[in-house]
């Protein structure tokens, strides 16, 4: 099963309302949204507990302080969390102002995220 288009489009219609520098793409199975060239928040569908969650980059601090918010659990594919990345369960951001909670946390932290180093081209 593809990611949740309707919470792709909410996702966009924020960015888009806040007039920030943005562009989505399909990664890892979901869709990622880069802002200033760098990965603010995404959609990864859980296979295993067949349901959408919301990606958000929101740094470490944020990310411990948050943990015990509804629907917050560590980010991890291989079983090793992802340090200031969380992941929220659809309880966590099925209300629009759960949802905007956490992209404005996503969006307050781009600024200090590291961007992907670029590949050299062969």
């Amino acid at each position: 099963m593809a990611y949740d288009e309707y919470l792709a489009e909410r996702i966009r219609q924020y960015f888009i309302q806040q007039k920030l520098n943005f562009y989505d793409k399909a990664m890892m199975g979901g869709r990622v949204f880069m802002l200033n060239d760098k990965m603010c928040c995404g959609i990864h569908f859980d296979k295993k507990r067949q349901m959408d969650l919301l990606m958000a980059r929101i740094g470490e601090t944020a990310a411990e302080k948050l943990k015990y918010k509804k629907g917050c659990h560590p980010m991890g594919f291989t079983g090793r969390p992802m340090k200031g990345y969380v992941f929220i369960d659809p309880e966590g951001f099925d209300l629009d102002e759960d949802l905007l909670f956490w992209l404005n946390h996503c969006i307050t932290f781009n600024p200090m995220a590291n961007a992907a180093k670029k590949r050299k081209k062969k």
